[in-house]
């Protein structure tokens, strides 16, 4: 009230530059949360050594990760990055229902950050029913509720954030309950660690490199591309710019675009910028590929910029990866003069939602 009654007596120009101000503060709160992921990652490793979790009766054949939008891009990642040494099948679910295998044989994880998240309660809800093993990661909610009254296994993360700016938590737990029941080595420990300690120290470079990809990709149509087992950290990128900087963009995955979107690129698309991410350990068939690609690329859109990931192990690389470009997403949240912190549209799609 007090707000519009001053900004009536105010000119245009000031107008303006208040709600500059009001946004560039709003954004850097979001920075501010970018900024601090090693020290969630850290926090996050504490957290998972002091949490209590118990064996299940039955064997597991194979586990279920539930949970969407920041809740539920960890599962992507985390399915990608274990895939190799999994005994089992990891799956991911991001819809109200449970695939028809789910049962007494299934490690189903359920992940809302918020605990109130519609589609993931339906799921819980049918998890509990089919007798499924339970260990629900949230910061409390319903989500909380039903695990204490049903007596499952529960992990509480830090709440009062934007569900996506606390990856480094949901997914460093998720590690933790693969651990546990001998799904996954331990060896995710040091890699964490690892990666903390490279955030910090290139956190400069980071920075200025962001800012780079922020410049060639102002005013385009970001089209994000990378190699199988990384595509959950394209989606990432995706959201990130979708939620923090309100853009559209889309992505996808080596080999499999080369055999059927490299087609789209038959003709000029000026208004798309192409962003690579790219590892020194990807295949040596796939590198190929993506040159003779960059070559279509750089043909009909505006450019190609590659981002190179740093570190010793697949998970170390992806954490780089995600820090560099939450980092994108904010900068071009500022070079478009909005909040990165704000999702009306979400909020009024969940408001229609709890009227029917």
């Amino acid at each position: 009230m007090m707000k519009t009654l001053i900004f009536q007596y105010l000119s245009d120009k000031c107008k303006a530059w208040l709600n500059l101000l009001f946004l560039q503060a709003l954004s850097e709160n979001m920075k501010e949360l970018v900024q601090n992921f090693p020290v969630q990652l850290r926090q996050a490793l504490e957290i998972g050594e002091n949490a209590k979790l118990r064996k299940h009766s039955a064997q597991i054949q194979n586990v279920l990760i539930t949970g969407l939008g920041g809740s539920g891009i960890g599962g992507s990642i985390l399915s990608e990055i274990v895939s190799s040494e999994c005994p089992v099948p990891v799956c991911v679910n991001k819809d109200y229902f449970m695939p028809g295998f789910v049962g007494q044989h299934t490690l189903v994880i359920v992940s809302s950050y918020s605990g109130n998240t519609e589609e993931t309660l339906y799921a819980l809800d049918e998890a509990i029913r089919r007798k499924a093993k339970i260990v629900c990661i949230t910061s409390g909610g319903k989500v909380a509720e039903l695990a204490v009254s049903h007596d499952l296994d529960i992990i509480i993360i830090p709440g009062g954030m934007p569900p996506r700016s606390c990856l480094g938590y949901s997914l460093t737990q998720l590690f933790y309950v693969m651990s546990f029941f001998d799904l996954t080595g331990d060896n995710f420990r040091t890699q964490i660690a690892s990666a903390i300690r490279l955030l910090e120290q290139e956190g400069n470079e980071i920075k200025n490199e962001a800012k780079q990809i922020t410049d060639f990709l102002s005013g385009k149509i970001p089209v994000i591309y990378c190699v199988d087992g990384f595509g959950g950290v394209a989606t990432r990128f995706r959201q990130q710019i979708n939620e923090n900087s309100k853009m559209l963009c889309w992505h996808h995955v080596l080999p499999e675009m080369n055999h059927n979107e490299l087609v789209g690129w038959a003709e000029n698309h000026p208004d798309c910028a192409v962003v690579i991410l790219r590892n020194e350990t990807d295949y040596s068939r796939t590198q190929a590929r993506i040159e003779i690609s960059k070559e279509v690329f750089n043909r009909y859109s505006s450019g190609v910029k590659e981002i190179w990931s740093k570190g010793k192990s697949t998970l170390e690389r992806s954490l780089y990866l995600i820090h560099l470009t939450d980092w994108v997403s904010c900068y071009l949240a500022d070079k478009k003069n909005v909040d990165a912190n704000e999702i009306n549209i979400i909020n009024h799609l969940k408001g229609e939602l709890s009227k029917i």
